[in-house]
């Protein structure tokens, strides 16, 4: 595996710091925010300079029950070719349910939600892991995930899952100690137990972030500094093997160049403090186990167990038995906030229409309108719902979303040419549309 060193994860908002900041050895970016043939001149000027640049997607839902979307996959490949990557990254987490045989329309959480810990669940996506690696030109990695809750009736331990699936499928794994961190806070789980189950020759790299501990919730925010229990997992980690690499997360609220770089030091002198206690602990794994594929009932009901809690969590259906109601409660409002904050970003024009406004308005809308395809598609069902008969909106916010939803919805641009737009309207209503 190639020596990474320390990195950060590339964000747009802080580019330019990321291209001056010293020590800097790698990055890592949002596949799904990356266009193969415009990539972003920061990122080139990096991968010039020699700084490898690792797409880390966050929509497959390998842990998910169906088999992984071919076009998805080729979307993936296509960013690592484009950026000469030598592995990419995903998660283990399902991201949507629903759909045919599950007596409910397709969901989307758009966030990333726990696998359940079982015999099954694992199976699933073991197969689905192959399926990627298959689809893939270079190795693949896959990163645990922080978790708000657990699933009643787990089978194994999170290191228990992750050194089985290692060893049945031969892939790399993507240790997240924050997550780790979450997952301790949130669900009791000891993440020094975590560590000694894993097979750590297996480690690709790891992901180190923040987070705020609220009302007894730990939420890994990638918005607060990183703190002290953190490092000290990536310290405990780092006594027990040499991480190819150590990267750091920030998602939002981002600091000054100066606490960025402070955050990378004190990421390196965690990784020294726990070589200076270091024990040889990895496992190996040796050679990964023939697999069989997971039967189709397995898939089913997988699907049924995903569409039940994620329509629970988006569509106000009850709570599946043997889940804690608070917890799934907490959830719910994380993803509802979530998705405000990111349609605001997809649609930045919107909270200028709206004004305050915009965050009650989409909430409300929100907990009625679950998301059934990607955040683009919710900017629109979001401006259309505003402009439905009897929506709360004066007739100034009414004119500029109509103006707005027209201009983002059409196959062409809206035209700023008067006939043009005469010429579409009258097709539009003669047409029906």
């Amino acid at each position: 595996m190639k020596r990474l060193g320390t990195g950060i994860g590339w964000r747009p908002e802080i580019a330019d710091a990321v291209e001056a900041m010293p020590g800097v050895d790698w990055v890592e970016a949002v596949a799904e925010n990356l266009c193969p043939g415009h990539l972003p001149a920061s990122l080139l000027r990096l991968r010039e300079r020699g700084v490898t640049v690792v797409p880390h997607g966050v929509s497959l839902g390998l842990g998910g029950a169906d088999r992984p979307d071919a076009g998805r996959l080729a979307a993936l490949a296509e960013r690592v070719e484009a950026l000469g990557s030598p592995l990419v990254t995903e998660h283990i987490a399902f991201v949507r349910a629903g759909g045919p045989g599950t007596f409910s329309p397709r969901l989307e959480a758009g966030h990333l939600l726990p696998v359940p810990r079982t015999r099954d669940a694992l199976d699933v996506l073991c197969e689905n892991v192959r399926i990627a690696q298959e689809a893939l030109p270079v190795p693949l990695a896959v990163e645990n995930i922080a978790a708000l809750f657990a699933w009643p009736g787990e089978e194994l331990t999170e290191g228990q899952f992750l050194y089985e699936l290692a060893d049945r499928t031969g892939v790399r794994l993507l240790i997240d100690v924050a997550n780790l961190h979450t997952n301790h806070v949130n669900n009791g789980e000891d993440p020094a137990r975590a560590l000694a189950e894993l097979p750590l020759e297996a480690l690709a790299y790891v992901h180190v972030a923040g987070g705020v501990e609220r009302d007894g919730v730990w939420h890994d925010s990638h918005a607060h500094p990183v703190p002290a229990p953190v490092l000290d997992v990536l310290a405990d980690l780092a006594s027990r093997v040499t991480p190819p690499g150590v990267l750091l997360e920030r998602d939002e609220d981002f600091p000054g160049p100066a606490e960025l770089e402070g955050e990378l030091a004190a990421i390196r002198a965690a990784v020294e403090r726990g070589r200076t206690g270091s024990r040889d602990s990895a496992r190996c794994s040796g050679r990964p186990t023939e697999e069989r594929p997971a039967g189709e009932p397995v898939r089913r009901r997988l699907a049924l167990d995903q569409t039940a809690l994620l329509s629970a969590l988006v569509a106000g259906t009850p709570a599946p038995e043997g889940f804690d109601r608070a917890r799934l409660a907490v959830q719910t409002g994380a993803l509802a906030a979530k998705r405000a904050g990111v349609v605001a970003k997809v649609a930045p024009e919107l909270p200028e229409i709206l004004g305050a406004a915009y965050r009650p308005a989409f909430l409300a809308y929100a907990g009625t309108r679950p998301m059934s395809g990607g955040y683009r598609r919710d900017a629109l069902d979001f401006a259309a719902h505003l402009l439905e008969p009897g929506a709360p909106a004066d007739a100034r916010v009414r004119r500029e979303v109509r103006a707005w939803w027209r201009e983002r919805s059409g196959p062409v641009p809206r035209s700023r040419r008067p006939v043009v737009r005469l010429v579409r309207g009258v097709r539009r209503t003669v047409l029906g549309r």
